[in-house]
């Protein structure tokens, strides 16, 4: 018996007829005979799995990609025909194949991950629009005529909503709405604030310093907060410039003795 697909074409050139070449497949055993039969009815539907492909390509991927996904979806849908079902194989293949695409979408087309059920709510978010529009002109679908319309409740159209715009996201050079200047959302995020650094370190020393003389913490409150030099504080106290250097140095290594042996 030749090894070749029964194909017969129905009017539409995307539809073989591989009633027959399928019931062959279901009954051959695993090996090169079976694989060439399956290769031949997978590149007898192609063109039906790239008509599908082609109602999804204005949605910013490249036809190429969806072409590759949709074969994908139609290899998937003849290793898991089962003619003895009784149904037509296109039947089975046009939701496989479509299910396989928008599974693309949703797994890799989405610049952030979005849950599955908050994908669900913005397709019907979606629709509900697109259906409400037709009724409603001159105004955008309020919250409660779409939870009306989509049976849903307004906190998950809300949520849909918010969906809606969450597909693709702005570049941190985008400039902001309104700006005449340049000003992009880059300029707006914050920086790492470096005092918090020293957040620990002020508060786990700031009950010795209380507790030096007030001589020698009014020297230290000179030096590093007023930021006076050793011979002002020395000219302002009286004493020397060089008495002045040693209370600082003492003061500073007692203050780290102590607050490491409390650290400890």
């Amino acid at each position: 018996m030749p090894n070749r697909a029964s194909v017969k074409h129905h009017p539409h050139d995307d539809a073989p007829d591989t009633a027959e070449s399928f019931r062959r497949l279901a009954t051959l055993p695993p090996g090169p005979e079976r694989d060439a039969l399956r290769d031949e009815i997978v590149e007898a539907w192609l063109p039906m799995a790239e008509r599908l492909a082609g109602r999804f390509r204005s949605r910013g991927e490249s036809f190429d990609d969806l072409r590759q996904v949709a074969a994908l979806g139609l290899v998937k849908a003849v290793d898991r025909y089962d003619p003895d079902r009784g149904h037509a194989f296109e039947s089975f293949a046009v939701p496989t194949v479509t299910g396989e695409i928008k599974r693309h979408f949703r797994d890799h087309m989405w610049t952030l991950h979005v849950p599955r059920r908050v994908q669900d709510l913005r397709n019907r978010v979606r629709f509900a629009c697109q259906d409400l529009s037709g009724t409603i002109s001159g105004r955008r679908p309020t919250i409660a005529e779409i939870a009306e319309h989509a049976g849903m409740s307004e906190e998950d159209v809300r949520e849909g909503l918010e969906a809606l715009e969450s597909f693709t996201a702005l570049s941190l050079d985008a400039e902001l709405p309104g700006s005449e200047d340049g000003y992009s959302l880059s300029d707006s995020l914050g920086a790492p604030d470096t005092a918090l650094d020293t957040v620990v370190d002020r508060e786990a020393v700031k009950p010795r310093l209380q507790a030096l003389p007030e001589r020698e913490r009014a020297i230290l409150y000179m030096r590093f907060f007023d930021d006076m030099t050793q011979s002002s504080i020395a000219e302002r106290l009286g004493i020397s410039q060089m008495h002045v250097s040693r209370l600082i140095s003492r003061c500073c290594n007692r203050l780290r003795d102590q607050v490491m042996k409390d650290a400890a």
